[in-house]
């Protein structure tokens, strides 16, 4: 495969190792490899060492907020300032942590989880705020960056899936990419998971199945003589190999939430979203490493309460069913779950009764993945002028993300214009990684 970066190949595990295991695979591929430990064995020896009876975390399920929330009218309400507008709102499971009063229901899982409050981004611009928000870096015209989601995917072992490692339910206008790591990262995509899968079952059968795949290996085979390398650079016979592996697997199966009992599909919301964050978590149990999850309309330069209310009816049930099935499934502290959009809404409303475009302090949402919940970093100015303190970036966001997940923010790789790239640039947020 040639996807532009220099490559690590990892031996598909689904069993956590003991201290001492990891040790000695560390050791193993340090006399083997030359003088340097793979990131797979280096990431185990460093958890192991620090603590033997937990492990990383080894999925991500992203809550993309398409369009840039309010931070007011979610997770940083300032009831009874200007700023608010009609905005009350409810206190919630950790002391002393509000969340905007549409969020009852989440309201009851702010224990597990923690809102970084003082978010800024360099990005006014949707494609240039989401591209930044997914990838930790600018755009930058001379190199495609991977999303974390692709990141996690690389780095992280492949854990036995037979279906693809990074997906995205309901993408919107700029989906997640692999960038420089090539298109094998990019994520599968597909609609409302009311829907089956398209293109998963085969038209044909048995022996004339058979056959067929046999004919396709020949026109394969004198189609690449003389031009080997170029049938290489396509990835098409691997993308295959991958996609006929898929449609025979039993893992296929996860994609499917109507094997749920209609009790817990209403408890995430009859909506495309609820079955979207359903389908997140029966996915990360068959070995996914990234699921995003898009929930669109955030974009509220008219009617920005109004719309606000009506998204929260969607968003408020899914996610607080999320963070209970994972946590009732023993999934939490393996799961990093992340919500965010990619910038928030000003404090002034406008003629319109509408918020506009906001990179100067808005909020993001994440927990799981031994990351601790109940906190609250940074603060913005009630009267909407001030910075806000403790001010996180993207990149932060990022970094903290690898953290939990055991990978290394500060590695990097070769991008394919030659250029060495950090996983990350940020610095992690010390406070939700600390014990």
């Amino acid at each position: 495969m040639n996807s532009g970066v220099k490559m690590t190949s990892f031996a598909s595990t689904d069993a956590p190792l003991s201290r001492r295991a990891a040790l000695r695979a560390a050791t193993a591929a340090f006399a083997a490899g030359g003088g340097w430990l793979t990131p797979v064995a280096d990431r185990l020896a460093r958890a192991a060492e620090t603590d033997p009876q937990r492990q990383p975390a080894q999925s991500i399920i992203l809550l993309w907020l398409a369009g840039g929330p309010s931070q007011l009218e979610t997770f940083d309400p300032h009831p009874g300032r200007r700023i608010a507008g009609e905005t009350r709102a409810i206190d919630t499971a950790a002391r002393g942590v509000q969340l905007a009063g549409d969020y009852p229901l989440l309201a009851e899982q702010m224990e597990s989880l923690s809102v970084v409050r003082s978010m800024v981004s360099q990005e006014g611009d949707h494609e240039r705020g989401t591209y930044l928000a997914q990838t930790g870096y600018r755009p930058d015209a001379a190199t495609v960056h991977p999303s974390i989601g692709a990141i996690c995917c690389h780095e992280l072992p492949l854990a036995g899936a037979e279906i693809p490692r990074h997906i995205s339910i309901l993408p919107g206008a700029w989906p997640s990419r692999g960038g420089f790591l090539g298109p094998g990262y990019d994520p599968f995509t597909l609609g409302d998971p009311r829907q089956p899968v398209p293109d998963l079952l085969s038209q044909l059968r048995g022996e004339r199945a058979t056959r067929r795949v046999a004919d396709l290996e020949v026109v394969d085979r004198a189609f690449a003589r003389g031009r080997a390398r170029q049938v290489d650079e396509t990835l098409h016979r691997d993308l295959r190999a991958r996609a006929r592996t898929m449609m025979s697997s039993e893992q296929i199966k996860a994609f499917d939430v109507g094997d749920e009992t209609a009790e817990l599909r209403r408890r995430y919301g009859e909506t495309p979203f609820g079955r979207g964050c359903l389908a997140a978590r029966r996915l990360i149990e068959v070995g996914v490493r990234c699921v995003e999850v898009t929930l669109g309309g955030w974009d509220t330069h008219v009617d920005n309460h109004e719309l606000h209310r009506g998204l929260a009816a969607t968003l408020d049930p899914a996610f607080a069913a999320l963070v209970g099935d994972l946590r009732e499934r023993g999934l939490w502290s393996r799961t990093v779950v992340l919500c965010a959009g990619e910038f928030g809404r000003t404090p002034t409303i406008n003629a319109l009764a509408g918020r506009d475009h906001w990179p100067r302090g808005f909020s993001a949402v994440l927990g799981g993945g031994g990351l601790r919940g109940g906190q609250v970093v940074g603060s913005t100015d009630p009267e909407g002028k001030a910075a806000p303190s403790d001010p996180q970036r993207f990149p932060d966001m990022h970094a903290t993300v690898l953290s939990a997940l055991g990978i290394d923010p500060r590695r990097e790789l070769i991008s394919s214009a030659g250029r060495p790239l950090k996983l990350s640039e940020g610095t992690p947020i010390a406070r939700l990684l600390s014990a």
